[in-house]
């Protein structure tokens, strides 16, 4: 059995949120922060504030992918950020 990467221990098991399954994987920015501000709005495991723990789990996933995250899903992250921001009035 292969190990887990740790990026994904991370994710799973940090004191940061119960994501959607493959919510990174949508194409829709507007979506994916709705998402991600629901899953951080019901998390009892996060530290920050709701926008705090939602934008850092996308970054964190942004940063984790690196090269191997195709152009137009990086293009689609970048603006879920601008959305996220707009979902918590921050725009």
């Amino acid at each position: 059995m292969a190990a887990k990467k740790w990026s994904q221990s991370v994710t799973e098991h940090s004191d940061s949120l119960d994501l959607e399954e493959s919510v990174f994987t949508k194409d829709d920015p507007a979506a994916i922060a709705r998402s991600l501000k629901r899953s951080a709005e019901r998390s009892t495991r996060r530290k920050g504030t709701p926008f705090q723990s939602a934008m850092s789990m996308l970054t964190f996933y942004i940063n984790r992918a690196g090269k191997t995250l195709p152009k137009k899903q990086l293009r689609i992250l970048e603006r879920a950020k601008a959305e996220l921001r707009a979902e918590f009035g921050r725009d």
